[in-house]
């Protein structure tokens, strides 16, 4: 027998301020920065490998500081809250601007091949 879908936690717009910045903060926690360079540096700036090591980190990182605000304690919850964010990045530019600040701490910078230096043509 399934169980009840649990209750959406809703956000408003300034408390999710206030969760964007508790995330961004738990990254910066001695642990967790070391947590996040260790499975940088494991993945070798290789995608495939941040998908597996670094993403599941950041992932446990934001669970802890979003399950006190009703979100559950799985990538579901994170997933919920990304959803949510992205929701109120058009309405409030706080938001986007934090989001960014999230993102960039999430993935690696992405380099462009020099202009000039694309696939050959034949």
């Amino acid at each position: 027998m399934a169980s009840a879908p649990a209750q959406q936690p809703t956000l408003t717009v300034e408390q999710a301020r206030v969760v964007l910045t508790e995330v961004i903060q738990a990254f910066s926690v001695p642990e967790n920065a070391a947590r996040m360079e260790e499975a940088r540096e494991s993945a070798c700036n290789d995608m495939g490998k941040m998908l597996q090591l670094v993403l599941p980190v950041a992932t446990q990182i934001q669970q802890e500081v979003i399950k006190a605000y009703g979100f559950n304690n799985e990538g579901e919850g994170v997933l919920k809250f990304a959803r949510l964010v992205k929701m109120y990045e058009t309405q409030d530019p706080e938001i986007a601007a934090m989001s960014l600040k999230l993102k960039s701490l999430l993935l690696p910078p992405l380099s462009t091949p020099p202009i000039g230096s694309g696939i050959p043509t034949s």
